[in-house]
């Protein structure tokens, strides 16, 4: 009976008679770990025998299809809850698969502690079957990585990789652990540490320096054509609150990266929406035409900044940031402010008091500039167009939704044409554009927040990538919804085939494979193909009402590219805007 073994196990636990497995699956609840995301194999195996007697309401574990998969799940859990995500897998290819999304949560700056098998001790260095160097190959891409090779030192680095996960500026960690040490017993009776020292790790949480704060305060009040641009850093921060009371009290314009999407309500007077290379027409005019540009949680990446030399180029640049590394790596400054985000704006608002800027002719250019440039969503044609199935889905959108994304042509579709009002509602892949993350981090955003509708907006090229976990989705009983822009094509890299090489399609033509109602139903899961624009509608409505995991297939214009654009190397003010 599994009560039984569930009350041996904790009554084993009780007495101090522990292995090192399962001191890492007692750590792993003392933290409060709810969910992780992984695959097991044979150096991990240990950890999983002890995973057979917990009970899922004090830790469940997700058995996913791959493991990158896994991490991108732990990805998308932590995104939409703002906590830690946890993945985990064997070692050598176990290991090696799960690089992808502990480098795309590196770029992105997104909590997470992936936990690696290992071989046994004495034979790391020699080759053993299954050995992969993954403190090595993931060096570059974590916060910190641990190789774990005493069983009394597990719970204390499992305290100290969520510590370092989640605090600063946040993003993943490793922690490496050998078979024979999962297999050993503890010398010392367990007991998970309520906080750890780092030599050379201080959490220190500043709200910046008051001097820079006060100067900051004085050009934004005193400026005539101010802009906020908000990135994922004040999403990070839950500075959302912050943010609305500086843009309100100033009447100064917000601008998001993709990354800051959903921390500034998009249908706000104030909202100019998505900056950078496929952003919209006013916040890359608005940004260019600023006297006083308010970067907050942001890292001036090129896909925002376009060229450097021509950005913001008559504004006063304040760079707030957590990371003192990205201040003037990328953009100059005039104030630097080191700190978290919510508690600099906090700060900033102090000093501004309740201060009231009225309107004029800056908010004027904004309403007439929002006005001629808003995105154009009515398309009845065939082919369908991808901005009416935006349309059907903004009609959708609620604070119960969240939108998770692919990479490519159907990314930049949402990013620049939804409307998000919430934070941690849109939730993709960033500094390196992972196709087929999407997928599975909306897995990870639907076991975070089952409350939620979940949207994966994706196309079949990205989609197939990691497609396979819909047998997942259909055995975990994880209801989410896939709406594939499905041009069969590789559709980003048409449209720079399209632009910048002559229409020299090579290797971007994916062929009419596979049919994705069949796809789907050959999970279990549901699927419906979607083949006038009056149909959209519907099938998204039946979709997502259907709680069970469904694919919305919706053939549209391979030849549609998403413009306004700004070309490699231009200026985002000189945007590519017909074919």
């Amino acid at each position: 009976m599994l009560w039984r073994r569930q009350l041996a196990y904790w009554d084993m636990l009780q007495k101090g008679k522990m292995k090192g497995s399962e001191a890492l699956v007692k750590s792993l609840i003392k933290e409060g770990v709810k969910h992780m995301f992984g695959i097991l194999g044979g150096n991990i195996m240990d950890v999983y025998d002890i995973l057979y007697d917990v009970d899922k309401r004090d830790l469940r574990h997700i058995l996913m299809r791959h493991e990158q998969c896994a991490a991108h799940a732990a990805e998308g859990y932590a995104k939409a809850s703002g906590k830690v995500g946890v993945c985990i897998a064997t070692s050598g290819p176990g290991a090696t698969n799960l690089v992808t999304g502990i480098a795309d949560a590196h770029c992105d700056s997104t909590p997470m502690v992936a936990i690696t098998g290992q071989v046994k001790v004495p034979a790391i260095g020699n080759d053993a079957f299954q050995e992969a160097d993954i403190v090595g190959i993931t060096m570059p891409i974590t916060k910190h990585n641990f190789q774990v090779t005493d069983p009394d030192k597990i719970a204390s680095s499992v305290k100290a990789a969520f510590m370092i996960a989640s605090s600063r500026r946040q993003g993943p960690v490793l922690i490496d652990l050998p078979k024979d040490i999962q297999q050993r017993e503890l010398v010392e009776k367990f007991e998970y540490p309520k906080e750890v020292t780092l030599p050379g790790y201080k959490i220190i949480v500043s709200g910046g320096h008051p001097n820079q704060l006060k100067e900051a305060a004085k050009l934004l009040t005193e400026a005539e054509r101010p802009v906020i641009l908000a990135g994922g850093g004040v999403i990070s921060a839950n500075a959302s609150r912050e943010l609305m009371a500086l843009a309100e009290s100033l009447n100064i314009p917000v601008s998001t990266t993709l990354m800051g999407k959903g921390c500034f309500p998009e249908d706000h007077p104030l909202s100019l929406g998505l900056i950078g290379m496929h952003g919209r027409k006013t916040a890359n005019l608005m940004v260019t035409e600023c006297d006083v540009l308010f970067a907050v949680g942001c890292r001036f990446s090129d896909r925002i900044t376009a060229n450097a030399m021509h950005f913001a180029p008559n504004a006063k640049i304040i760079h707030a940031d957590i990371d003192s590394a990205e201040i003037g790596k990328n953009v100059r400054f005039d104030i630097p402010i080191v700190g978290d985000a919510k508690l600099i704006l906090q700060n900033i608002n102090a000093i501004v008091g309740k201060l009231k800027t009225k309107e004029g002719p800056w908010q004027e250019k904004l309403r007439k500039y929002k006005k001629e440039y808003a995105p154009f969503y009515d398309y009845d044609s065939k082919p369908i167009k991808p901005q009416r199935v935006m349309k059907e889905l903004n009609a959708l959108i609620d604070e119960k939704t969240i939108i998770t994304t692919e990479v490519g042509q159907c990314q930049m579709w949402a990013a620049h044409y939804l409307n998000i009002k919430h934070a941690r509602n849109f939730i993709t892949s960033g500094g390196l554009g992972t196709m087929g993350a999407g997928f599975p981090m909306a897995i990870g955003a639907k076991v975070a927040r089952p409350e939620c509708k979940v949207i994966d907006v994706g196309s079949e090229g990205s989609f197939l990538m990691t497609g396979q976990d819909l047998a997942t989705c259909v055995v975990e009983k994880i209801p989410l919804t896939v709406v594939l822009l499905d041009n069969r094509y590789l559709g980003m890299v048409k449209q720079w085939q399209d632009l910048f090489y002559n229409k020299r399609y090579s290797h971007t033509y994916l062929g009419e494979v596979p049919d994705f109602v069949k796809y789907a139903e050959a999970f279990g899961a549901k699927g419906i193909r979607v083949e006038k624009p009056s149909e959209i509608k519907e099938a998204l409505k039946k979709a997502v009402k259907s709680n069970q995991p469904y694919i919305v297939d919706i053939p549209v214009d391979p030849h549609e590219c998403t413009l306004p654009m700004v070309p490699p190397a231009g200026r985002i003010d000189q945007m590519i805007e017909k074919k």
